[in-house]
């Protein structure tokens, strides 16, 4: 459902992602972890055809992302960790713009988007305009908005973000329902224990490039880390130990890596 064919995103000099290969099976949870500037969002902006790719290709249900777009789409929903909306339109005027821009007839989305609203605990504000809420329930009207056309694959980056307790985890819940009745997801997040509870696999990107994949058993035989995920995400990323000292330049100077006018 999800194929990555060599990905290569550069900007300028800078590779942000490099040379990514991957396959996402028919309802399978997948989780994308690595440290900060990795290249996590890059890679799903290239997915979601946000961003062109440098080289290489990125397919959703066999359709090229770039060559076959509406086709990709239509199969497609993507949550971004800030995700944008309408803000002068309600919660029920945006559920039903998402349902038309993906040609639902006023039954299914009004349909859909009950059960939904029901779901995520929404209907003391679906008549209120979007500016008024807050992120975390901004964020749960992104999601149902996302769910309505009842997408073959679902990516969401940083999925928990601004959700208390509870709503994180009827997040989780419908995710993991989905995936299980046959949608694809994907999961970009900074939190191990999403991905220690959820994904069926995990891929670790260190440095643009897709490092480890595979379940929790076989990233630990890779790592030779012991069980916990924190400790096979360090042992596979770096332990963390810091890097050069950095002497602070004198105004209007660039930083200089060590202690010595010579490094």
């Amino acid at each position: 459902m999800i194929e990555l064919d060599h990905l290569v995103k550069k900007f300028g000099d800078l590779t942000a992602v490099d040379g990514i290969s991957l396959k996402v099976a028919q309802g399978e949870f997948f989780a994308v972890l690595g440290p900060n500037a990795a290249g996590k969002t890059t890679m799903i902006k290239m997915m979601t055809g946000l961003i062109k790719p440098t080289s290489g290709h990125a397919r959703i249900c066999g359709y090229d992302v770039q060559s076959h777009s509406l086709e990709a789409r239509r199969r497609l929903a993507y949550v971004p960790d800030f995700p944008f909306l309408y803000d002068k339109l309600t919660a029920w005027e945006f559920f039903r713009f998402t349902g038309q821009m993906f040609h639902l007839d006023v039954n299914r989305i009004h349909k859909n988007a009950r059960e939904l609203v029901a779901r995520f605990h929404l209907a003391e504000f679906v008549d209120r305009p979007l500016e008024g809420l807050s992120h975390g329930t901004r964020q749960r009207v992104a999601i149902v908005s996302a769910l309505l056309h009842e997408p073959q694959v679902f990516i969401i980056d940083e999925p928990m973000v601004g959700l208390d307790p509870q709503h994180a985890r009827v997040v989780k819940d419908v995710l993991k329902e989905r995936s299980l009745a046959g949608m694809t997801v994907m999961v970009s997040t900074h939190q191990l224990s999403i991905a220690e509870e959820m994904s069926d696999r995990i891929g670790i990107i260190k440095g643009g490039k897709m490092i480890a994949v595979g379940t929790r058993e076989e990233l630990r035989q890779q790592s030779g880390a012991k069980d916990a995920l924190e400790e096979i995400f360090l042992s596979l990323t770096g332990n963390g130990a810091a890097s050069p000292d950095i002497v602070l330049p004198a105004a209007g100077k660039n930083p200089v890596r060590g202690s010595s006018e010579n490094s």
